[in-house]
């Protein structure tokens, strides 16, 4: 896979369709800062909830009536219930964190995701690996626990101290990086080739509604930076699953593949961004280290 990946840059040939599919990379990077500025104005559950609310309408419009219509009961039932607790389990986590450095955190432990799924594929026959991806999955463990020490030198104390300052968050992240492996490899034959995100979308919206109608939850006030934000990632949202999608029919899979599993460094250095922070040598470290790890992990994994 890597010969193939590395002749496609170097002679050139990453086509417009694949390009198309890459994008989706970048946008879905962007999910943490968005997240996170989102949650400082509205709140953890409101500010979700609206997210998902306006990222559920969009992906609807977009989508069309084929998103009500050829769905089997169990795609529905299992998977949307593995894709709403992602998606909660990820905005929370991001929510919940003390510090902006902390979301960083979180989120990079969201990105054990690719190599949790390669693991699933083996053990559920779905692909076949040599022993190399033991050492791989042991690399990106060592990234996120390197990005939990808050300093440039890796520290088991100073990361027990870190996350036992505020453990629901890693936990949740956690959550999320086990249950998207599932949702992706569970789902692929009931899904029959199509998609209900729309519908999963608005079920995560209207779940996190309840959840800010039951609790103590701040009033939700009208704020204009925040309310073009939540259109953003609503937008976002729709355009990168519909990039993906193009890019998966007409592209180079093998490049977008690959590309995918630099997603932890990207997301870090769009998180910095978006949260006008300087991330330390640790969060370099830690996403290099996940990023390597995976790639550790694709090479050793035949299909």
């Amino acid at each position: 896979m890597f010969g193939v990946a590395a002749a496609g840059f170097s002679r050139g040939r990453i086509d417009p369709p694949t390009l198309v599919g890459m994008s989706a990379i970048l946008m879905w990077s962007a999910t943490v800062g968005l997240y996170r500025n989102i949650s400082e104005i509205f709140g953890p559950i409101g500010g979700s909830a609206l997210i998902f609310t306006v990222s559920g309408i969009v992906a609807l419009i977009h989508a069309g009536p084929k998103a009500f219509r050829g769905h089997s009961p169990r795609y529905l039932l299992i998977g949307g219930a593995m894709f709403v607790t992602y998606e909660i389990a990820l905005a929370l986590a991001v929510g919940f964190a003390q510090t902006r450095a902390q979301s960083v955190e979180v989120g990079l432990i969201n990105y054990l995701w690719p190599s949790f799924t390669i693991a699933l594929a083996i053990w559920a026959g779905h692909a076949r690996a040599g022993i190399m991806v033991i050492p791989g999955i042991l690399i990106c463990l060592l990234g996120v626990f390197w990005a939990a020490t808050g300093s440039a030198n890796f520290s088991l104390a100073a990361m027990v101290h870190n996350i036992g300052s505020n453990p629901l968050p890693y936990i949740l992240a956690f959550i999320a990086a086990i249950t998207w492996p599932l949702y992706t490899i569970l789902t692929k034959g009931m899904a029959q080739g199509r998609s209900a995100v729309p519908l999963f979308l608005l079920a995560t919206a209207a779940l996190l509604w309840v959840y800010y109608g039951v609790s103590d939850q701040p009033t939700l006030v009208y704020n204009s930076k925040g309310a073009m934000m939540v259109l953003t990632f609503g937008v976002l949202t729709t355009l990168a699953y519909s990039a993906w999608t193009y890019g998966v029919n007409h592209g180079n899979l093998t490049l977008m593949a690959t590309a995918s599993y630099f997603s932890p460094l990207l997301s870090v250095m769009l998180s910095s961004v978006l949260l006008s922070m300087v991330p330390g040598l640790n969060f370099w470290l830690g996403a290099s280290l996940v990023t390597a790890g995976s790639l550790i992990c694709l090479a050793a994994t035949k299909r």
